[in-house]
């Protein structure tokens, strides 16, 4: 994402609906003293072009038919939100102190297992590292809400309180507060049952940043397991550092970019340094690959086609004075379509091909594809509903339309698997006039507040478009 600042490792967050009349819900107040949010500029950018029912899933072509709005019942969703910020927020805190990477993420889910049945969450399933809880309520559509909960490898320099005890690890990515809104949302439906029916499925999920947990989930029976409780769609928000905090922004579309990280080793012949003539030298291969790389982009792509090829990591050489047998590449690899993101591929293969047999090499070059992110394009109709229910709650001054980001998200392979629509959409996480730091940076601390308390009235405020 603009917001998203890729490692250089394989780990990236890298960063997945039909016409419904939402529901309306009353304007709440985020914070006292925090009213007159300015709107941030969100950055534009060139519509990308849609893939042919890509993120839309198998329902995506008929539409959920829309519910009556009441507006007396819906007015109460997030009664005792005082209350259940006050937890949030220390919850937060504590993720935000002892964060957990992929895959021993054991302990935070064990920590949500806790809070959830606390809250009075009866049903809670554990799945492939994930935890789901299941909160039926009567006849109605279902509604399935994800919160990812992983954190980054990473050494912590905010400053904050509440800073990182866990060596070489933090919570760069914001999915503290990803949890923090989960548990939140849950905990009001819970309180709130009088005011809404049918059910809903508040997903936790381990392993976004390495773009493996969505699918550890699905393997280890995540459809089967959740069995009658199927959702009709799916949602997920991110902590982004745009817009400001207390407003939030959607698009539909294709919002996430399609993401590969490859590793490419290319062989060269060993020498001594001081007779490269005997050898074949993978550090002038490696070094004219990331050169005629570069090509690719510049003029093998149509100049309004969106599309990355990063050379992140090179690893070449023992010695000073020693020629070296082999080199190896990690390449990031981002596009908004997937016909673009073939011819990407397509292009490396060649080129690296054509630069091995150029420079002489003794073997063919291996390619091996160390992650791979679907392409994230969000439903039309979903979408609509979400962000008609968001300018109900908050007002069109605190609704934004969302530019395409480069980031990668696994995410859309929960919906994919139940083969229903999904909305993706961003909330900020800087107070207007503060400065603003990237996700992935390593001073990345968004506000406590409004961003624990938005994310959570947006998470229920999306549930209810849904939800009768």
């Amino acid at each position: 994402m603009h917001e998203f600042k890729p490692p250089s490792d394989a780990e990236t967050c890298g960063w997945g609906q039909a016409a419904l009349v939402p529901k309306v819900i009353p304007r709440r107040r985020i914070l006292a003293g925090i009213s007159g949010l300015a709107a941030a500029a969100v950055v534009t950018a060139c519509a990308p072009k849609r893939q042919p029912g890509a993120g839309s899933g198998a329902s995506a072509s008929t539409p959920l038919s829309g519910s009556s709005a009441n507006s007396a019942a819906l007015g109460k969703l997030t009664a005792g939100i005082d209350e259940t910020q006050v937890w949030q927020e220390e919850f937060y805190k504590d993720l935000h102190r002892h964060p957990d990477v992929w895959p021993d993420e054991a302990r935070t889910a064990a920590k949500i297992v806790r809070k959830l049945k606390e809250i009075g969450v009866d049903d809670v399933l554990e799945i492939g590292g994930g935890v789901v809880c299941i909160i039926r309520n009567g006849d109605g559509r279902k509604v399935l809400y994800r919160a990812d909960m992983d954190a980054l490898p990473g050494t912590e320099q905010t400053g904050l309180e509440y800073t990182s005890q866990e060596p070489g690890k933090m919570h760069a990515c914001g999915h503290d507060a990803h949890v923090a809104w989960g548990l939140g949302a849950a905990a009001l439906l819970v309180k709130n049952k009088g005011e809404w029916s049918g059910t809903y499925l508040g997903l936790f999920q381990p392993g976004e940043e390495t773009g493996k947990g969505a699918q550890a989930m699905v393997d280890d029976g995540l459809v089967a397991k959740i069995g009658a409780d199927r959702p009709d769609v799916c949602l997920a928000q991110h902590v982004l550092s745009v817009p400001d905090s207390g407003h939030v922004a959607t698009r539909a579309g294709a919002v996430l970019s399609a993401g590969d990280v490859v590793k490419v080793t290319v062989f060269g012949k060993g020498a001594h340094g001081s007779m490269p003539n005997k050898g074949v030298d993978p550090a002038v291969l490696a070094s004219s690959i990331v050169l005629r790389l570069q090509g690719i982009v510049s003029r093998e792509i149509a100049p309004g086609d969106f599309g990355v090829v990063t050379v992140g990591q090179i690893d070449v050489g023992t010695a000073p004075n020693v020629i070296s047998d082999r080199a190896e590449l990690m390449l990031n690899i981002r596009a908004y379509d997937l016909a673009v993101r073939d011819t990407i591929l397509k292009a490396v293969h060649r080129i690296v091909r054509g630069e091995c047999e150029t420079s002489g090499s003794p073997k063919e070059p291996l390619f091996e594809t160390q992650s791979s992110f679907p392409l994230t394009v969000n439903d039309d109709g979903t979408t609509k509903a979400v962000t008609g229910a968001f300018r109900q709650a908050f007002g069109d001054e605190r609704v934004h339309e969302l530019a395409p980001i480069p980031a990668s998200e696994d995410f859309s392979v929960i919906p994919e698997a139940f083969g229903v629509p999904y909305t993706f959409w961003g909330a900020g996480g800087f107070l207007p006039g503060t400065p603003t730091v990237a996700n992935h940076s390593p001073k990345f601390a968004p506000a406590l507040e409004p961003t624990i308390r938005t994310g959570t009235e947006a998470a229920v405020a999306a549930a209810s478009a849904y939800l009768t």
